[in-house]
C-alpha cells in the first residue's frame, strides 16, 4: 500500500526494470510529464482514459485492488474525495466527524493512527 500516487507510479515503473526515459519511449509518453508526476509536480490524470493508459502501461489490470489504489491515489493528490465514496450518501454523512475528529486539537495524532491502523487490518 501506498501513501501518495507518485510513489506508487515510480515504483511499478521501476518493477518493470524500466528507465524514466525507456519506459516512455517504448509507451509513447512524454518523459517530462512523467518526471513530474514522479515527482509530485504534476497532479496525477484524472481523466479514465488517461489512468488506463498508463495503468497499463505499468502492468495494472482495470478492476484490480492495484487499480482501485492507483485511482484512488490520483483522486486524494487532486485534492479530491474518490468518486465511489462520494457517491455513497450514508457515508459521505459520517465524513464531516471524520474531519472535524481529525481537525479538533483533543484528538492526538495517535488515535488517529489507532484508527487507520484497526481499518487497515479490517480490510485485510
Amino acid at each position: 500500500m501506498y501513501t501518495n500516487f507518485e510513489d506508487l507510479f515510480s515504483a511499478k515503473r521501476k518493477a518493470l526494470g524500466k528507465t524514466l526515459r525507456q519506459f516512455c519511449r517504448e509507451n509513447g509518453f512524454d518523459a517530462g510529464n512523467i518526471s513530474k508526476i514522479e515527482r509530485g509536480i504534476l497532479t496525477p490524470p484524472q481523466s479514465k482514459e488517461k489512468r488506463l493508459q498508463y495503468a497499463s502501461a505499468l502492468g495494472i489490470k482495470e478492476g484490480s485492488d492495484d487499480w482501485l489504489e492507483f485511482c484512488d491515489l490520483a483522486t486524494i493528490s487532486a485534492g479530491k474525495i474518490p468518486t465511489g465514496i462520494v457517491s455513497d450518501k450514508e457515508l459521505m454523512a459520517e465524513v464531516p466527524v471524520l474531519f472535524r475528529s481529525i481537525r479538533k486539537e483533543g484528538v492526538e495524532k495517535a488515535k488517529i493512527q489507532e484508527l487507520l491502523k484497526a481499518l487497515k487490518k479490517e480490510l485485510r
